[in-house]
């Protein structure tokens, strides 16, 4: 079995290699309906699989100066709390396997519809903040600072129960807060503020015993190769075709993980 796992390893790190969308939207999701495993144990699994793949990104992203250092600090003040938070209150409702498996899947459907809608929201943020009157939509820095804070915290929730958000969708909320930054720029804050946020939360559910970490070394195996030749074959597909591709992927999968 670990060559599959290895093999689905590959094929998601290579999607995220063309696509750029966050692999917890794809590996989950593969854990759970292709391979059975249960929810709790593939989302644990999935965020330290994350925080080690994003290491590598988000160091390339610092030696360019394509990350926003206070941005990653403002979004952290509130994502890593809040994680905190929700594995805390995991252990202090000690949910059975039943309700646990719901409460997980019920965040990761959401958490994939969200992302879907974002990655066809994308390009028209994009658009908005190269428009003379961008500014116009900015807010204010005292309002702008609070806002950052609580998209923090609700990635920080979202992604500690669903190991989803932290890419595609982070990245069009910081395009709506921040209409005027360079695209590498909001890229690179999105990547560097997923490291410590998906490793927290990583460790919190390794503490609640749901990683297995016979699973995280077989993806690895297959992901890191799978994500370097996706991202040299990025270049070659246009975006207007992948994302519509991909967000009616992710579509599907969240609707049948509803009813899953």
């Amino acid at each position: 079995m670990d060559w599959l796992y290895t093999f689905s390893g590959f094929i998601v790190g290579f999607v995220v290699g063309v696509t750029g969308v966050g692999g917890g939207s794809l590996m989950t999701p593969v854990l759970v309906l292709v391979f059975g495993i249960a929810p709790a144990t593939a989302v644990g699994t999935d965020l330290l699989y994350a925080s080690l793949t994003k290491m590598g990104g988000s160091w390339v992203h610092g030696r360019r100066g394509t990350v926003d250092w206070k941005v990653v600090k403002l979004l952290a003040m509130g994502s890593l709390p809040a994680a905190l938070l929700s594995m805390a209150l995991l252990h202090y409702l000690a949910l059975d396997e039943k309700h646990l498996k719901s409460l997980i899947t019920s965040v990761l459907s959401i958490a994939l519809l969200l992302t879907a809608a974002a990655l066809l929201l994308k390009p028209y943020l994009k658009k908005l903040g190269e428009r003379p009157d961008g500014a116009m939509f900015e807010l204010h820095a005292h309002h702008l600072n609070g806002a950052t804070i609580l998209t923090g915290a609700v990635l920080g929730v979202l992604v500690t129960i669903s190991s989803v958000g932290a890419g595609a969708l982070g990245v069009v909320v910081l395009l709506f807060l921040y209409p005027r930054a360079p695209m590498a720029k909001i890229v690179g804050t999105d990547i560097a503020h997923a490291v410590p946020l998906t490793l927290i939360a990583g460790l919190g559910h390794a503490a609640l015993g749901t990683v297995n970490y016979g699973l995280l070394g077989s993806l690895l195996l297959g992901s890191l190769p799978g994500i370097y030749l996706g991202s040299h074959l990025g270049i070659k597909i246009p975006d207007q075709v992948l994302r519509p591709i991909l967000a009616t992927m992710l579509t599907i999968i969240g609707i049948k993980l509803m009813l899953y």
